[in-house]
């Protein structure tokens, strides 16, 4: 965990530019265009001292709920696909990867918080600023199909679950209709308060946490088996591929973006430097524990299919599809159908990050293009950039339900390719004294930074250059896969280079 109590004297600390003190708001009326859609709360902050803040349980309730909107993110339906593939295929043995990926999942979202709360801005309004413009263009364009790809994957996980919870009554194209609606209830809650909205986030994560923990209890996993699996690192040849996905999907692009938006919703003097380090200082306690909760989370998901189906012939036929199914087939024998307990958890997972997702397209869509428009059209806009190939996708796979597989593959591959897009400009602007001021990372902190974010992007890069591998065929594609793959390399370059820190 990030400790941001360094640099305590109360100096004056310079923001980026004269409007970097404007906070997030929204208008509950469609007559006045929105610059951006969160709204901020009240905080009294009263200072007597330069000393690092004394810990305040009431000053940690007030800093509550940005974390939890962010760490949503690492409990989406790919996430649990991928949990409970890695257990069925894996036991618990890669229940310590599953550890230290969350561990640099949360090193990195601290760091997108911490612009977001010393500047006043957003990661994407900063690159629009700091890059060329055919620079802020492609970036956009990249965080727009990694947020589609992602939202592909989330929206089809709700789908999934109103099948289940409907016996199958509702299809799969259906199911994706209903929850292309729902996004626009974050709408009506944004109207009643950001912390309404933080408690509906809160809530979601709560029935996971009682969905899943129910299972984990049910199933009665080896506490050694489960211990041994979190601290003794074991990767064998035939666990390597999942081992791959689970550290490859710690980081979700759209996710950087939010998070440096959402923690502005807390006032907080930004000429006043002793109040940016008490922000920094619960946000990073409070972005911990969020994280924390997931992580266990995602434990029993793993722990529950590694008991059930470790060393089984369905071990390598499981997903989010059949998932319930095999469940109700192993567990079902409680008074709570245990297809349906899945069911309810997979919805929440799906609901809550794709109402994250459409919260993060806007903060995409305004911070890069600077537009200025109502707050339903806005939504309606990013939706629908996800929602049509979706519904393509539901009514295919509808009928094809076993090259669903393969559609997730390609949608990780999406995912990953733009996992440089996001972590380069970020570790570029949070080192950087001239936007950070005292705040930028050090040399230390920088270290690790990039190591993280180097692992990251490698270990998404080998998956990237064996999927595509295995894909091309032929001279003609082999020459096009070889130009895009120069290009790819080339811009990564770039943006490395580019900002002076």
């Amino acid at each position: 965990m990030v400790n941001p109590s360094s640099n305590q004297n109360d100096e004056t600390h310079e923001p980026l530019n004269p409007e970097i003190g404007r906070l997030l708001s929204s208008s509950s009326s469609d007559e006045h265009l929105d610059q951006i859609s969160y709204q901020p709360i009240d905080i009294e902050t009263p200072y007597s001292t330069t000393l690092p803040p004394s810990f305040s349980w009431n000053k940690l309730w007030q800093y509550t709920g940005p974390g939890f909107l962010m760490s949503i993110a690492f409990l989406d339906p790919g996430n649990l696909e991928g949990d409970l593939q890695a257990g069925a295929v894996s036991g618990y043995s890669l229940l310590w990867l599953l550890l230290l990926s969350t561990a640099m999942g949360l090193w990195i979202q601290v760091l997108s918080g911490r612009i977001g709360v010393v500047t006043g801005r957003h990661m994407a309004e900063i690159c629009r600023d700091e890059y060329p413009f055919w620079v802020v263009l492609l970036l956009w364009v990249m965080a727009e199909v990694a947020l589609i790809a992602a939202d592909i994957q989330e929206v089809i996980g709700s789908a999934i679950a109103i099948k289940i919870l409907s016996n199958g009554g509702v299809p799969l194209w259906a199911g994706v209709l209903i929850t292309a609606f729902d996004c626009f209830i974050f709408l009506f809650l944004e109207n009643y308060g950001v912390r309404k909205l933080e408690a509906v986030f809160a809530g979601f994560i709560a029935v996971m946490a009682l969905s899943f923990a129910w299972m984990f209890a049910d199933a009665s996993p080896s506490g050694k088996e489960l211990l041994l699996g979190l601290l003794i690192p074991k990767l064998g040849s035939k666990t390597v591929k999942k081992a791959v996905g689970i550290l490859g999907g710690v980081i979700t692009p759209h996710n950087i973006f939010l998070y440096s938006a959402v923690v502005q919703s807390r006032n907080i003097d930004l000429k006043k430097k002793s109040q940016v380090q008490e922000a920094l200082y619960y946000y990073t306690i409070e972005s911990s524990l969020a994280i924390f909760i997931t992580f266990t989370i995602n434990v029993f998901v793993t722990t529950i299919f590694a008991k059930g189906f470790y060393n089984t012939k369905e071990a390598n036929t499981i997903g989010l599809l059949n998932a319930g199914y095999y469940l109700q087939e192993r567990y079902g024998r409680d008074l709570f159908p245990v297809l349906y307990i899945w069911g309810i958890g997979l919805l929440a997972a799906g609901q809550s990050s794709t109402l994250t997702g459409t919260y993060a397209g806007q903060f995409i869509m305004d911070g890069f293009l600077d537009l200025q428009m109502r707050k339903w059209l806005r939504t309606l806009i990013t939706r629908s950039c996800a929602i049509v190939p979706t519904i393509i996708v539901a009514i295919y796979f509808n009928r094809s339900e076993d090259s669903l597989d393969v559609l997730n593959q390609w949608l990780n591959v999406l995912q990953g390719m733009q996992i440089p897009f996001a972590l380069i400009p970020l570790l570029k602007l949070v080192s950087c004294e001239r936007i950070m001021g005292t705040f930028r990372i050090k040399t230390t902190m920088k270290m690790i930074s990039w190591f993280v974010a180097g692992m990251v992007i490698m270990v998404n890069g080998c998956v990237l250059m064996q999927f595509f591998i295995s894909e091309v065929k032929g001279l003609m594609t082999g020459f096009m896969f070889s130009f895009v793959n120069t290009a790819y390399v080339a811009f990564i370059w770039y943006l490395i280079m580019h900002l002076h820190t």
